[in-house]
Parts: structure tokens; C-alpha cells; sequence
């Protein structure tokens, strides 16, 4: 199986080292690596960066961007057709439709949240046999999700380098003396500062304000809109250290390994999304120096609330490796977007993620039951009654009884929509006494529509072990569905075969009926959910 794994580490904890050494493993069994990057920038810098750790070996390596010339990118082109060019590293002009290549093995992607879903279409056709390396510190919603399903192979990077310190990071208003000092103090210790500012129409400007308040201080401007071979001296210049201040948009962003820039101001923070913060502010901090990032926003009382939660997080998550945890915090801002369309986040006609997430489980199962049954034919038949829970996705339970926590005995409504999801989450006996010790702990004794509910979990539990999809439990009566497609391979499995052992010494008890292709077992007195326990217990028994 062809690898598609996601690695997730923070700003400067070494992603770029995984990718040489893939790269050069790659090139090793005779394979042609290509590297996607987002900005010419970062392209030109992994260039530089392969080529010096690769020099003593023979191994091929060029960039393909804007900065090349017709002429040059097309003899890099032909360089890939005939394979004789090992790595290549380049921008969305990798997937152009003229780009072909002899013998690809490997395909990584740097920063992978800056690529749209059109450019993941066109990779999709490339990687079908291509092991696939995706490298990211804060992935986007919806690969954080793939990755949180298990869609998709998930590593994270955790161990820091050593010698590295977690980045101040500071809220502030628009203040020239703020700038001032924090300018000042970088210069003093002979470090170089990075100022963002995302509009080029009057980024001048914030040059001339620098000039004015720091005169001493050599400042240089840089943009995406300059030209190539310019852009690229201003940030040569920079990185051999000829300027103190670099002002630029935010082609700065990505990747870029400037160990001496370790003071970052950020313009009109509150416009710029949650990863990219965190990007921005992992420009500096790559040294045993202490770092600054400074988010200039207006007042936060003015701000939108998405605004405020988003410099909230960024300001609370400061500390090295809390890539992870910022990616996290945008899922839950944003939402985990349209697995299989063109979103990226936003939440599925806001129908909730749990609700979202069970839908997705059940046409996952349905698929494996009917499409692809044959893939999945060969498992350990123990295996599967083990773990009954995958023929069904969960069991949805009616009753007609009082089971909710109620407003008398817990006040607030987040907390009981809280404590809602952490019952539901509960799998086993151990887990529900210690969350009912919680609640009276925290609460007081539990009345007893509450115990009613702990009850009704024990009920699902015991419902999803017999591959039930559904329990109606009203009127005094219990009627368990079963899968309605009669095709599923849970009518062969040995839970199933309990029910029916069952059925045949019960028949007092239970009946079979069958109702618009429908399987159920009807239960015709049951007085209480204990009742119903029992039942199902002797079913499990057989």
C-alpha cells in the first residue's frame, strides 16, 4: 500500500531534516522525489538547503518557480522526462500538465495548508502509486480530521530541539514607541527583526515610519509582486545579514530558516487566520536566543468573537510544540469542512460534529458492506463478533421515561451539554461509576431521572454488542431492530446466532416479526429500563 502519511510538527522542530532524508532514501532506490512548496521563497530556500546537505553524493537536485526563466524551466522539464534530475522542488507549477516524470517514488508536500482543494485534485492523479509525505505544524480542519478518523496515517513531532525557548508572545495596539523598543532591543543583541504588514498598497509607508522612529536602523521591503531575481537578492541580503529589518507581506510565512531573526511584529493581526499566525510567529525562535512576537490589533472589545477566540489561542498557545493544539482549536472554530468537496472547514449545515460524525461512520460501514465486501472478506471471523460494534455504528435508543440531566440539578447549560458528551463518550462500567461519582461529588445525590439515564447507556452498551440499530423502549414494550440490510454480513455473525438461540427457549418472552423488510424482536412486557437490561443479558447469554 502506497504511504499517505501526515506529519505534523511544530515551526522548527526539524520537518524539513524528515523530508532530506526521505528524499534521499527516495533517490537511493533509483526514484525521483518531487517537493510542492507554496511560495517561490520557500522553494528557492529548500533548494539551497538540499543542495548543501546532498553536495557529497550524487544526487541531482533543481527548482522549478516564477525565478526560472521559459528556457530554464523547460530543460528542467525535459531533465525529469529522461530522469535525469532526482529532486525537484517547486510551486503549483509542479503540477502544470506538462510536467511529466520518468520514475516518481516519492511526493512531499511542505505546508500543506496552504494548497487549495484544486491542487489536492491534481495530486490525487499523480500520487495513485506514489508513496506521499505531507509535512505541516498546523494542518488544515479537514485534515486534521482525515487524521483523526484514521482516514490517513497521523506522526507528530514533539521533542523540541534542544536549546529552545517558547516565543513571548504579546497583544498590543498600534504604538510607535512599542515598536521602537522592541525594534531597538533585537538590534542591540545583533539580531534582525521581521515586520508583517499584508497590504502592498501603502507597505512603503510602514518603511518610512520605521525609518522615522529608528533612523539608524537599515530596513528593506519585500513582496510577492516584486520582481524574481529582486525579491530573491532582498532575501539573500537579509539572511547574510546586510539589512536589520525586513518589512514584508506574508510570502515570509512558510518555511524560512532565518536563526538570527528572533523579534516578529504582526500588523492588523486579527485579519490573518489561526495557522498562519502560528506560521508568522514560527519565523523566529529557531536559535537559543529568546524570541518576540508582537500582534498589533485594535482594542479586542471591538473585534468580531471568531477574532478574539483566534488571538486568544495563538496568545495561549505560546509554548514550543503547540502546533498540535492550534490546529485542534481551529477545528473547533472553523469546523472540520467537506471530507470528500471543496471545503476545507465550516461545519456540515451546522448539524454538530457528533451528529456529522455518526452519518459519516454509517456510509463508511455501509460501503465496506456492500462495495468493497471483498476487501474485508478474509478477516478473522472471531475478530468481527469481538468487535460487533463495526457492523452498526451505534444504537439508537426511544423510550418514553424521564432520562436527562435536568435544569434543577444542573443549572448551567453548556456544562450539562459538557457532561451529555463525556456520558456518551463512556464505554465501559469503570468509566460510567467513576463519571456518576463525579456528578454526585459535584452536584449531590442524583435524582432519579439522571440514574434513569446512566441505565439507559448500560442498555445501549448491551444493544451495540448484539449489533442492534435501533431500541424502542415505550408503552411497556421493548422492540429491537436489526440491520435492514438483510445482505450484511451481521446476520452470519455469532451475536446474531445468540439472538436466535434465544428466541427458540424464550418464545414466552419475545417473538421475531418482519415488516417492510425489517427484522425486529418485540419484548411485550417490559415494565423499566432494568427490565430491559436483563433481558438483553440473557439474549448475550444465548
Amino acid at each position: 500500500i502506497p504511504m499517505d502519511r501526515l506529519v505534523c510538527g511544530d515551526v522548527g522542530f526539524g520537518k524539513t531534516e524528515i523530508a532530506i532524508r526521505a528524499a534521499f532514501k527516495a533517490v537511493a532506490d533509483s526514484k525521483q522525489v518531487a517537493i510542492l512548496v507554496p511560495t517561490t521563497i520557500l522553494a528557492m530556500q529548500h533548494y539551497y538547503t538540499f543542495t548543501e546537505r546532498l553536495k557529497d553524493f550524487p544526487c541531482s537536485v533543481d527548482y522549478i518557480s516564477r525565478f526560472k526563466k521559459p528556457a530554464q524551466q523547460k530543460e528542467i522539464i525535459k531533465k525529469l522526462e529522461t530522469g535525469k534530475l532526482d529532486i525537484v522542488i517547486g510551486t503549483h507549477r509542479l503540477v502544470g500538465k506538462d510536467i511529466s516524470f520518468k520514475n516518481l517514488g516519492l511526493l512531499i508536500i511542505d505546508e500543506e495548508q496552504k494548497f487549495g482543494v484544486a491542487v489536492k485534485e491534481k495530486l490525487k492523479a499523480i500520487k495513485v502509486n506514489v508513496d506521499t509525505l505531507t509535512l505541516t505544524a498546523t494542518p488544515i480542519p479537514r485534515t486534521m480530521q482525515f487524521s483523526l478518523m484514521g482516514a490517513r496515517d497521523l506522526s507528530i513531532i514533539k521533542t523540541p530541539p534542544p536549546n529552545r525557548y517558547p516565543i513571548v508572545t504579546e497583544l498590543c495596539d498600534f504604538r510607535p514607541d512599542t515598536i521602537r523598543e522592541a525594534i531597538n532591543y533585537e538590534i542591540e543583541r545583533n539580531g534582525q527583526v521581521f515586520i508583517i504588514h499584508n497590504r502592498i498598497q501603502n507597505i512603503n509607508d510602514i518603511e518610512a515610519l520605521i525609518n522615522k522612529i529608528c533612523p539608524k536602523v537599515k530596513t528593506i521591503v519585500g513582496h510577492g509582486q516584486m520582481e524574481g531575481k529582486k525579491l530573491e537578492n532582498i532575501m539573500l541580503g537579509f539572511i547574510e545579514g546586510d539589512y536589520d529589518v525586513l518589512i514584508s507581506t506574508t510570502i515570509v510565512e512558510n518555511g524560512l530558516d532565518i536563526p538570527n531573526a528572533n523579534t516578529i511584529i504582526i500588523n492588523n493581526a486579527q485579519n490573518f487566520g489561526l495557522s498562519e499566525l502560528h506560521q508568522l510567529r514560527g519565523r523566529v525562535g529557531r536559535s537559543n536566543k529568546k524570541a518576540f512576537c508582537y500582534l498589533i490589533s485594535p482594542p479586542v472589545h471591538s473585534l468580531p468573537p471568531e477574532s478574539r477566540r483566534r488571538l486568544k489561542a495563538i496568545e495561549d498557545f505560546s509554548e514550543l510544540g503547540s502546533g498540535f493544539n492550534i490546529a485542534l482549536s481551529d477545528l473547533d472554530i472553523r469546523g472540520a469542512g467537506n471530507l470528500l468537496g471543496g471545503e476545507q472547514s465550516g461545519f456540515i449545515s451546522d448539524i454538530g460534529f457528533e451528529t456529522y460524525q455518526r452519518i459519516l461512520d454509517e456510509a463508511l460501514l455501509e460501503l465496506r458492506d456492500n462495495e468493497y465486501k471483498e476487501l474485508f472478506a478474509g478477516k478473522d471471523k472471531e475478530k468481527e463478533n469481538r468487535n460487533l460494534e463495526k457492523f452498526i455504528s451505534d444504537c439508537n435508543i426511544e423510550t418514553d421515561m424521564e432520562v436527562l440531566l435536568p435544569d434543577f440539578y444542573i443549572a448551567n447549560v453548556s456544562e450539562r451539554i459538557r457532561l451529555y458528551r463525556e456520558l456518551d463518550n463512556t464505554k465501559d462500567e469503570k468509566s460510567l461509576q467513576q463519571f456518576q461519582k463525579q456528578l454526585t461529588d459535584r452536584f449531590g445525590k442524583m435524582p432519579k431521572e439522571s440514574k434513569a439515564l446512566m441505565n439507559i447507556v448500560r442498555l445501549r452498551w448491551l444493544a451495540n454488542r448484539l449489533g442492534l440499530v435501533k431500541l424502542i423502549l415505550k408503552n411497556k414494550k421493548m422492540v429491537c431492530y436489526f440491520n435492514a440490510n438483510q445482505e450484511s454480513s451481521y446476520f452470519e455473525s455469532e451475536a446474531f446466532s445468540k439472538v436466535l438461540n434465544y428466541i427458540q427457549f424464550a418464545r414466552k418472552k419475545c417473538r421475531m416479526k418482519e415488516a417492510n423488510n425489517r427484522l425486529r424482536l418485540v419484548f411485550e412486557y417490559v415494565p423499566g429500563i432494568n427490565n430491559g437490561i436483563d433481558l438483553l443479558k440473557e439474549v448475550l447469554k444465548g
